[in-house]
């Protein structure tokens, strides 16, 4: 039986008011955003995990320094007493919540970097031996 007619059988046994259909059907069409959507914007560094204690404080201060920011297939990663770098990026792994990415350098120097997103306003940047960094999506103004 199609989508249509169940909804029908729905909306007609439950004297539903068809106006409650309006509600529903974004969610029915699967709205939901890509992954190259999610990660558009900037994200800001927030804190660091796993990260040995006698280097925490200086990692601390360089992960609230760095950012990415995603515009399309286009990214700049910026890290501080560095210039920012622009470069694009494809997406070579996801599902909904683990990325890999490869961001494409100018020079034609390619990085691979994992991440997960943790909710709509967090992602995790997965580094080798289990440590992270934590980043916010900043809100747009």
């Amino acid at each position: 039986m199609n989508i249509a007619r169940q909804l029908n059988l729905l909306f007609a046994r439950a004297r539903v008011p068809w106006t409650a259909l309006i509600l529903l059907v974004p969610g029915l069409t699967g709205c939901d955003e890509t992954p190259k959507e999610r990660l558009s914007g900037r994200w800001v560094g927030e804190r660091i995990e796993q990260f040995d204690p006698g280097h925490a404080d200086r990692a601390l201060g360089w992960v609230q320094g760095t950012f990415f920011e995603f515009d399309g297939s286009q990214v700049t990663v910026g890290i501080p007493a560095e210039s920012p770098r622009k470069g694009t990026f494809k997406i070579a792994r996801a599902n909904e919540q683990d990325l890999n990415l490869v961001f494409h350098r100018p020079q034609g120097i390619e990085d691979q970097v994992a991440m997960r997103f943790e909710g709509d306003d967090r992602l995790r940047w997965m580094l080798p031996d289990g440590r992270s960094i934590i980043m916010r999506k900043q809100a747009t103004e």
